[in-house]
């Protein structure tokens, strides 16, 4: 029974994010007609004529999508048994993508957030422990230290879903409360990635405590 209980739990968390990575790929593609008056760039005209902000913008929004696919992989006990080469091969896209493209772009538009010093903040920490945790997770796996490697990538990839949760956060609250703009953006800010990195680390956590008690065995 405990099984099968995984099973279904694991069969609605990918079902969960097959459509919460859809919706995000619908969002994204919103952006393809370059327009300055679409979504989130409706809340930033007074950076529309900074080129370096709006190129950190849709570099960030349309490789964004790349770490979220490739990391869908990551995580699959079938895809690293059978495709192992896959698995690599998606690994290292989604690395690169984080390190070298994401961390200076999100550095960029934090520097830029709405929501004044607090959101500023909550986002250039969101963005160096994404880039950070997705290093760790790479120097792991160069050394050998699986286990390692497996933690720092589930933190690295809970971070790259604030991209989800940040506006799931801000539908809920949005149609929960009376709350202004700027302070509701503050808000969202910090809860776009904060609960995710708890449940990582409790999810880390209850699988260590499960793997010690099978190796005791």
């Amino acid at each position: 029974m405990k099984i099968i209980g995984q099973v279904l739990l694991s069969f609605i968390v990918y079902l969960l994010l097959c459509a919460a990575t859809f919706l995000m790929l619908r969002t994204i593609m919103g952006y393809a007609s370059f327009r300055d008056d679409v979504g989130f760039l409706l809340l930033k005209q007074d950076y529309l004529d900074n080129k370096v902000w709006k190129a950190a913008f849709y570099i960030h929004v349309f490789s964004a999508i790349v770490a979220l696919l490739a990391g869908f992989t990551q995580f699959s006990g079938q895809v690293l048994q059978e495709r192992r080469q896959l698995h690599r091969v998606a690994g290292r896209v989604y690395a690169w993508n984080i390190m070298l493209i994401n961390f200076p772009a999100g550095l960029i538009m934090a520097v830029y957030a709405n929501g004044l010093l607090p959101s500023k903040i909550a986002f250039v920490i969101l963005d160096c422990l994404w880039c950070w945790f997705t290093w760790q997770g790479v120097a792991a796996a160069k050394r050998g230290d699986i286990p390692a490697h497996r933690r720092f990538m589930i933190r690295s990839y809970a971070l790259t879903l604030s991209a989800i949760t940040l506006r799931t956060w801000k539908e809920i609250l949005s149609h929960s409360f009376d709350i202004d703009p700027l302070t509701l953006y503050m808000i969202d800010a910090w809860l776009g990635f904060v609960p995710n990195l708890l449940l990582a680390e409790g999810w880390i956590y209850l699988t260590s405590r499960a793997n010690k008690r099978l190796t005791s065995l």
